[in-house]
């Protein structure tokens, strides 16, 4: 018969003992009785950020409605619907406007025509290789800053670029391949494709492979499968793709500045010249206010029109 001082000593490892130290010191400070409040826990970090937002903004809403006192360079006390007057009347700022809108249209568009196959063959292929080599890809851009891609697309673009070079040995020359309208929109939609993939890829992997298997049984072709059968399942992926790039590109400034050379100016390009260059803080205030209000009333309408089950637990209701 073995007596206690015989059997052996047990520990538990380094790591258990601390699991334990520190749901120990978690009852402590946050006790049973309060756990009902960890949701709101969770969300407090979001709800100051939004609450910051909102108090920029009504910073900012406030100085759109001063003009600016030439005399002085302040703004005048009076409150005055002046700002909004001058940025909707004058035609350079419509003509921007329009620019952007359209900008954020085309680039959307095209994004989610590129990254939607892009996620698809990265989330259907069956070689771990081939899913390696789609996730490198797509995730190295994002270790790259937007300013450093738009410079990279001025040395292939430029006139002594790689495309250039190409052409000019075809016999093409005299063609301008940067500072224009289409530079801007391609440099836009190389720098918004990770995010519509990684918006994508979660809606494309939570539609069961075995949907797709029964629309073929049932003498569905690729087409019709992927056209009546994934793109409907793939729905909420689409519509928040679609609303993010919308809203990245609508207020987008590096890509503009860099390769629109300043003749294809955004919205967002006016804002910080109206704050930086003719120093009018309240024109300024007065076409942000204008860009958050176009922006919002853009992806309500999208919202509203895609229904509210674009994040996926809507219950079935739009």
């Amino acid at each position: 018969m073995t007596g206690p001082e015989s059997s052996p000593s047990f520990s538990l490892p380094l790591s258990w003992r601390l699991l334990d130290a520190a749901e120990g010191l978690a009852a402590r400070i946050w006790p049973r009785a309060l756990h009902r409040w960890t949701p709101w826990l969770l969300l407090l970090p979001a709800l100051v950020l939004v609450g910051l937002l909102v108090i920029g903004l009504v910073f900012i809403g406030a100085d759109s409605l001063h003009t600016l006192n030439l005399a002085t360079y302040r703004l005048n006390p009076d409150y005055t619907l002046a700002n909004y007057v001058t940025a909707l009347s004058r035609p350079v700022y419509l003509k921007v406007l329009g620019r952007s809108l359209l900008a954020a249209i085309i680039v959307s568009v095209l994004t989610l025509v590129l990254a939607f196959p892009y996620a698809y063959v990265m989330v259907r292929t069956r070689s771990g290789l081939t899913r390696k080599f789609l996730l490198v890809s797509l995730f190295l851009p994002f270790f790259i800053g937007q300013v450093v891609r738009a410079y990279g697309w001025l040395i292939i673009l430029g006139k002594e670029g790689v495309l250039s070079a190409m052409l000019a040995a075809m016999g093409i020359e005299g063609v301008s391949l940067i500072y224009n309208y289409w530079a801007v929109i391609l440099g836009l939609v190389q720098y918004m494709l990770p995010f519509a993939v990684l918006l994508l890829a979660p809606a494309i992997t939570a539609i069961p492979e075995e949907v797709e298997l029964a629309s073929h049984s049932l003498g569905g072709n690729w087409l019709r499968t992927f056209a009546h059968v994934v793109l409907p399942m793939a729905r909420p992926g689409l519509t928040g793709s679609f609303v993010v790039v919308f809203t990245l590109t609508l207020t987008d400034f590096a890509m503009p500045e860099i390769l629109g050379g300043g003749t294809t100016d955004f919205i967002a390009n006016a804002i910080y010249d109206s704050f930086f260059q003719i120093s009018n803080p309240g024109l300024g205030a007065a076409l942000s206010m204008i860009l958050v209000t176009i922006g919002s009333i853009f992806v309500a309408l999208i919202f509203h029109y895609a229904g509210s089950g674009t994040l996926g637990f809507d219950g079935g209701h739009k």
